[in-house]
């Protein structure tokens, strides 16, 4: 089941649980950013934006996602009054625990994996280094003993 929600809805559900949770306005844009897979949300300390993984309403729900909205204000309203706004500082895991944000999100399954198609291998050494995308071995050199790379195509046999 996958929901889909404009960002005009997700400024206004922010709107809305920051006023009713912290009491206090959120003046600034709240959007959704489909590049966040392996994080639910992100505040941007000189804009104050937030942004909302779409992944995390459309797998996990609208429970979910109101969780990290709250942990991403948590971060907004604490910054803005220049008290501890950092995952670490006191206040903020205060603040989380009293308005009931989560903490972590929840991981998002796997997505398909490539398989790699190059290896690296090192003229001096041999050491090996798997690569999935075609780079170029002269821009680089070993990590172990600094030699020359140089690049070999892998056989990828895939019966599908």
């Amino acid at each position: 089941m996958v929901q889909t929600m404009k960002d005009e809805e997700l400024q206004q559900w922010v709107e809305r649980v920051s006023l009713e949770s912290f009491g206090r306005p959120f003046k600034h844009l709240a959007t959704f950013n489909g590049r966040l897979k392996a994080t639910g949300g992100r505040y941007f300390m000189k804009s104050h934006n937030i942004e909302i993984s779409p992944y995390q309403l459309s797998t996990f729900g609208v429970d979910e996602t109101e969780k990290i909205i709250k942990h991403e204000l948590c971060h907004y309203h604490l910054h803005i009054l220049k008290r501890g706004y950092r995952h670490r500082d006191e206040d903020f895991k205060r603040l989380l625990a009293q308005v009931g944000g989560s903490r972590y999100c929840q991981s998002l399954p796997e997505r398909r994996v490539e398989p790699f198609r190059y290896k690296l291998v090192c003229k001096e050494c041999g050491m090996e280094y798997m690569r999935k995308r075609r780079i170029n071995p002269a821009k680089y050199a070993c990590g172990k003993c600094r030699g020359k790379l140089f690049l070999k195509t892998l056989d990828l046999n895939l019966d599908t």
